[in-house]
């Protein structure tokens, strides 16, 4: 470990930060409105580059990171360089370059695939002992402990670190991350997220960042289907829709899906509603997400029934079915306000 003592404006009662860890020595010095960075050890590292991890791993390059990434996608990549990024060719390459690596991926097996795999992260050549892995996928609880274990074997430290926040979160770094692992990684991982985040909580051991994530979309799902209905009953009693948005805001039904995600085209800028519901959380992730609420609410004992969950379930299945699983799940409100006759267009 490295000892960094960073001084800077007076924070409160402190005028010096000093931080413990390994790897790239980053702090943020949040009163004073900036973030610092000392000198580092190596690169960040960062592997998957879509939608949600393509900004973080920009914001990682704003603070003054050097940071090498690998992603499937030749276009992620090529949009990574351009922002000052270097590429590489496999997670096991990145693991190889950077003591400490973010990881952004969509489901179980690709986790499994990325740390786990032949050219993954914890194979031979790959990550080793001081290595710290902070998954930010969301996944099955009982996969984040497997790569915990497996990392640990190598003397290295995994926590899940999970998001909320969105796409919008992501691009003006002002996530929340649930984290998972024990005291020390989550310490050391901490200031790693909050140049990518607003709030980071310690949910416990590994596993329980997950499962407060899956907890978290579980009344996302819900209440941006609460939200979509709402919105499409004002348009049948033609409501202007931006006064209703008003008064949801500032009453009893405020939530994250009206306030700042809203779904019905024409409300807000810059979010999915207002650009083709194209570039946010696809229905399908949102799909995947339920799901694995549901998975792990039937494996729990006494066994829990999720009946507002389940019909939130059937609800982004059917926008799925209509072939628009990749829109953004706010792009629910286009089946809720076609009605049962027509179906989203």
């Amino acid at each position: 470990a490295i000892q960094t003592k960073l001084q800077s404006c007076q924070l409160g009662r402190r005028s010096a930060l000093q931080v413990i860890m390994w790897g790239p020595q980053i702090a943020r010095l949040g009163r004073c409105g900036h973030r610092a960075l000392s000198t580092s050890s190596g690169p960040l590292g960062f592997v998957g580059l879509g939608n949600m991890g393509g900004p973080m791993a920009r914001n990682l390059l704003k603070a003054g990171n050097e940071v090498v990434a690998f992603d499937v996608s030749e276009a992620n990549l090529s949009a990574f360089t351009a922002a000052g990024g270097r590429s590489l060719a496999s997670p096991l390459e990145v693991a190889a370059a950077a003591k400490t690596v973010v990881t952004m991926l969509p489901s179980n097996p690709h986790i499994r695939e990325v740390y786990l795999g032949s050219s993954g992260i914890l194979a031979d050549g790959g990550a080793s002992a001081g290595s710290l892995l902070i998954d930010c996928s969301t996944c099955e609880p009982s996969v984040s402990k497997e790569v915990a274990a497996a990392a640990s074997e190598r003397g290295a430290v995994a926590v899940d670190a999970p998001v909320s926040g969105g796409t919008i979160g992501a691009e003006q770094a002002t996530l929340t991350f649930m984290v998972g692992g024990s005291d020390s990684g989550f310490e050391a991982a901490k200031l790693i997220l909050e140049l990518m985040g607003k709030k980071v909580v310690h949910c416990g051991d590994a596993g329980m960042g997950q499962a407060a994530k899956l907890c978290n979309n579980l009344v996302l799902g819900i209440s941006m289907a609460a939200v979509c209905e709402g919105h499409a009953l004002a348009g049948r009693l033609g409501l202007d829709q931006k006064k209703l948005a008003d008064i949801l805001n500032t009453s009893s039904a405020r939530c994250w899906s009206s306030d700042t995600y809203n779904p019905c085209p024409g409300v807000m800028e810059g979010v999915p509603s207002a650009r083709g519901y194209t570039g946010g959380f696809g229905c399908d992730l949102m799909l995947k997400d339920l799901g694995l609420a549901h998975s792990a609410a039937f494996s729990s004992q006494p066994r829990l029934a999720l009946p507002m969950g389940g019909l939130a379930l059937q609800l982004y299945s059917q926008m799925s079915a209509r072939g628009h699983g990749h829109k953004d799940f706010s792009g629910l409100y286009e089946l809720s306000s076609a009605g049962p006759d027509k179906g989203s267009p």
